[in-house]
């Protein structure tokens, strides 16, 4: 049996459809079991739990074989992470743990606080006994669709300066998390998970106007307006200024690697940017829903 954790997120909730599809049965982390996706079915045992409490991660690890490990960005997210590979020990079966890191936490680059907590959760894993998995992915095409009005204004406004990225399709991450949770040959292993290519924010602008149709210039936004643009928005302080610091990194070239890790993992390629924006056309347009 398979734990998933963030269970229904981007990630998470393809981690699920690709482990059933391969007829593993799945003990999926909510927060409430009465609201599930419908297309769960009853090879999917959703459990209640809660990161801060260990009880409760008590109950939902027992009698795991493994366990995907996946928290949500939150000031105690290294917290999290520990508490949960704690109550795998305390099965007493040692699971194996594939850990949802963030590309990077190998090198451990400093002030950027969402891969920092990362880096304390793989250190405890290490050292916990258990076996490992540690999968690393760079930031996600999903991202964008999250700015298809502004794209469809003719504009992609972030604070990426110049710096290239190695964006990752959420589908391929799943995809290899399915592996490392369901084929031998990777304890011990941390795997990058990048596109194909790194791309500057202008190259990605680029391709997002070929698919709505029109040209979208990118703007550099200054990281201190950024980081006021998304307090003014409601989002919380520790998340924002993470974000801003992430921002920073991508700013400064530092995630622009490129790995054949999705290759390795999958069997096949890692999916192009403009393949993904391709399939989006319809959301992005504001003319129908993506994939």
């Amino acid at each position: 049996m398979i734990v998933v954790t963030g269970a229904t997120g981007t990630v998470g909730s393809k981690v699920v459809a690709g482990l059933r599809e391969r007829g593993e049965t799945v003990r999926a982390l909510v927060r409430d079991t009465g609201s599930v996706p419908a297309e769960w079915d009853k090879g999917v045992e959703p459990v209640a739990a809660d990161f801060a409490d260990p009880a409760s991660l008590d109950a939902a690890l027992a009698g795991a074989d493994a366990v995907y490990l996946l928290v949500a960005v939150h000031p105690e997210m290294s917290a999290h992470e520990r508490n949960v590979i704690d109550a795998a020990v305390r099965t007493g079966r040692s699971p194996r743990i594939v850990l949802h890191a963030a590309a990077g936490v190998e090198q451990r680059p400093e002030g950027v606080r969402f891969v920092a907590a990362h880096v304390t959760g793989y250190d405890h894993l290490v050292a916990s006994g258990l076996p490992w998995t540690v999968l690393a992915p760079n930031g996600f095409y999903q991202n964008f669709v999250g700015m298809a009005e502004s794209v469809r204004a003719g504009k992609l406004a972030v604070p990426g300066g110049e710096g290239a990225v190695s964006y990752v399709d959420a589908r391929d991450v799943a995809d290899a998390a399915v592996r490392a949770l369901t084929t031998d040959g990777h304890q011990g292993a941390v795997y990058t998970l990048t596109g194909p290519a790194a791309l500057s924010h202008g190259e990605i602008a680029a391709q997002l106007g070929a698919v709505v149709g029109r040209d979208v210039e990118y703007v550099a936004v200054d990281p201190a307006a950024a980081l006021a643009g998304m307090l003014a928005a409601g989002w919380d302080a520790w998340r924002a200024e993470g974000m801003a610091e992430l921002y920073g990194l991508y700013a400064a070239g530092y995630a622009a690697a490129v790995s054949a890790d999705v290759e390795k993992l999958t069997g096949r390629p890692a999916r192009s940017f403009a393949e993904f924006a391709a399939e989006q056309a319809g959301v992005l347009r504001g003319a129908g829903e993506g994939v």
